[in-house]
């Protein structure tokens, strides 16, 4: 840890030079105003520098949280600072290849991750997932479903289903550079049940994200859903459907299926086919899905997963869908998700909650 630490300090050392000796007064030429672009690059820098040292402290008295509530409320909705970031702090962050591709990604070093747990504790590892690039926290999160005990697998539907194309194929990625393996691999190996091969369908996925919608073809599939008795894990149209068709297109198919059923498809699936009821739920509205994963985090008796969802959802949704998220929460249960966050969370978590939340 030493060595990261020196590393750090010469990342904050390098990001600052000294300003040379101002002229006498007499020959001081008349001041002009500095372009925008110039003003902007230098505060860039400065809250670089910022966020730096502020990591650099890695726990106790070294974390200054105020730095870092201020930079995730300032750098929101801001992903290229955190690149910027990550590409100017090697002692934490390296270039590595995203599973053999000529894309490259900044990944945080193990040895640093290793440490999160108690070095931000109060943090409960906000941090680090917010400075990870989205891509790598993805994979880790699909990773920790399918390897640690009482990790849920709706974790990995969630991934697959909410993500865009790219950044679904981004996580594949940077699963295989983390893991040597592929993820779909990986859920096939690890997952022994009847959703299998919807979840392997789900995480390999690179659907369509134009606009196009076809009624017919919601008619025909929703009609074929609805004459095999609603929907089987196993069933083979069932996997077709739900894991190759565009987001949109879904959303047709599960209007028309009500309509001719009089009740939501997600509706057809009990405890028997928990996965494929999540894929619905989210394909269908991602922010009122994410909305209730928050309201479960909240009620009490809510075990450690549920808890963890909270973190889960702020910190991958604060750059995407936060704002969508927000009005469904507040249609669904009569209330500002800020309150519900202020009520329910308490000091430098609850502060950069809602610093990532946002008013």
């Amino acid at each position: 840890m030493q060595q990261f630490l020196a590393v750090a300090a010469q990342a904050s050392s390098n990001s600052s030079t000294a300003a040379p000796p101002a002229p006498p007064l007499r020959s001081r030429p008349p001041r002009r105003e500095q372009p925008s672009s110039v003003v902007k690059e230098a505060t860039m820098a400065d809250e670089h520098q910022e966020l730096t040292k502020a990591f650099s402290g890695l726990g106790g008295l070294g974390v200054e949280e105020n730095a870092l509530v201020s930079a995730l409320g300032r750098w929101r909705k801001q992903p290229e600072k955190r690149s910027q970031f990550r590409q100017g702090f090697p002692g934490f962050f390296t270039p590595s290849a995203a599973g053999g591709s000529n894309v490259t990604i900044e990944r945080c070093s193990d040895e640093y991750v290793k440490h999160l747990k108690t070095e931000f504790s109060r943090f409960k590892n906000l941090m680090v997932l917010w400075a990870m690039h989205p891509w790598e926290r993805d994979a880790r999160w699909a990773h920790r479903a399918l390897h640690k005990k009482h990790h849920p697998a709706a974790v990995l539907v969630e991934l697959a289903c909410t993500r865009t194309a790219d950044e679904l194929l981004g996580a594949r990625r940077a699963y295989h550079a983390l893991y040597h393996r592929s993820l779909e691999e990986d859920v096939a190996y690890r997952l022994k049940d009847k959703e299998t091969s919807l979840l392997v369908g789900l995480v390999a996925a690179y659907r369509y994200e134009g606009p196009r919608v076809s009624e017919d073809l919601a008619k025909e599939e929703a009609t074929a859903l609805a004459a095999g008795g609603g929907a089987k894990p196993q069933s083979e149209l069932v996997v077709r459907v739900l894991a190759t068709r565009s987001k949109p297109q879904l959303r047709a198919t599960f209007r028309m299926y009500e309509k001719i059923s009089g009740k939501p498809l997600e509706e057809e699936f009990g405890g028997e086919a928990p996965c494929m009821r999540e894929a619905v739920r989210c394909l269908d509205s991602p922010a009122k899905y994410f909305a209730d994963l928050i309201v479960e985090a909240f009620k009490d008796g809510a075990d450690k997963q549920a808890k963890a969802a909270l973190t889960r959802v702020v910190v991958s949704r604060s750059d995407a869908d936060m704002e969508e998220i927000k009005e469904a929460y507040l249609k669904q249960h009569g209330a500002k998700l800020v309150d519900a966050v202020a009520k329910n969370t308490h000091g430098h978590y609850r502060d950069a909650l809602l610093a990532m939340i946002g008013k």
